[in-house]
Order: C-alpha cells, then structure tokens, then sequence
C-alpha cells in the first residue's frame, strides 16, 4: 500500500525581497510558525516552475510584484521541529518592483529591516543564513 501523500515532504519557495537595501520580513499569523518573522513565500503546485510559484506566492501573501535575481539557499524542515510537516524550502533572492505590502490572512505585520538589524524579533531557524546568501547576490 502506498504512503499518503500528504505524508510525503512538499516542496516551497520563499524570496528575501531588497528595496532600498532593506529585507522585507512578515509575521505569521497562524501555525506552523505563528508570530515569528519569516519570508513570504509557499508551497510549489504541481506543474508550476520554482519561479512561478514564488512570483505566485509572493503576489497572493503581500501582493508585490518581484524579480528573482538567483537561489540564495535551501532549507529542509522536519515534522516535528515546525509543529508541521515536512518540507524542502527553496530560497530565493528578489528585488521589489513595483505595490505596497497588502497582506493575507496568512500574516499580520511587516517590516523592512536592514538585514543584521532584526533586533529581538522572533524568526524562523534559517532566516539570517538565507537574508545575509539573498543579499550577496542582490549586491553582486
């Protein structure tokens, strides 16, 4: 008998979006995750490319409009450490474009943050090593 699918890892995106040299970070407003500060970003539907899922994403959580400048890193989360399932995280770099951040239901604040400034917000594990790879390549 085959597994469940739904136990099986699911792969995501998110994007580390620069304007004016600031990192654009939500916070979640429900689990997994609720009230740490991540990166907008979900999972990738069947067909869809890496790119078309996080444009896709990034448009349905904050409703900006991006352009990807490369991968910035990977992030692989166990059931059991998210308080949610397993899922394989490709993490982008992007550079806004064009809106202001109109939120879903998913987040209930934003800021723009200069990376390694982050004070004591709380963040999701991964999110320095991701911002600071993301903003290597926005400066490249």
């Amino acid at each position: 008998m085959p597994p469940d699918p739904a136990l099986r890892p699911q792969l995501a995106v998110s994007a580390a979006i620069f304007r004016d040299g600031k990192v654009l970070l939500l916070r979640r407003a429900r689990s997994p995750g609720k009230g740490f500060y991540s990166l907008p970003g979900g999972r990738v539907e069947f067909g869809e490319s890496l790119h078309e899922a996080l444009k896709r994403e990034v448009h349905e959580e904050t409703g900006l409009k991006i352009d990807i400048v490369g991968l910035a890193g990977w992030r692989e989360v166990l059931p059991g450490n998210s308080g949610g399932g397993h899922y394989m995280i490709m993490s982008f770099a992007a550079r806004w474009v064009s809106q202001e951040p109109v939120l879903n239901d998913e987040h209930d604040d934003f800021k723009w943050l200069t990376p390694g400034d982050f004070g004591d917000l709380r963040l999701t594990g991964g999110l320095l090593e991701v911002v600071e790879a993301a903003r290597q390549l926005v400066r490249g």
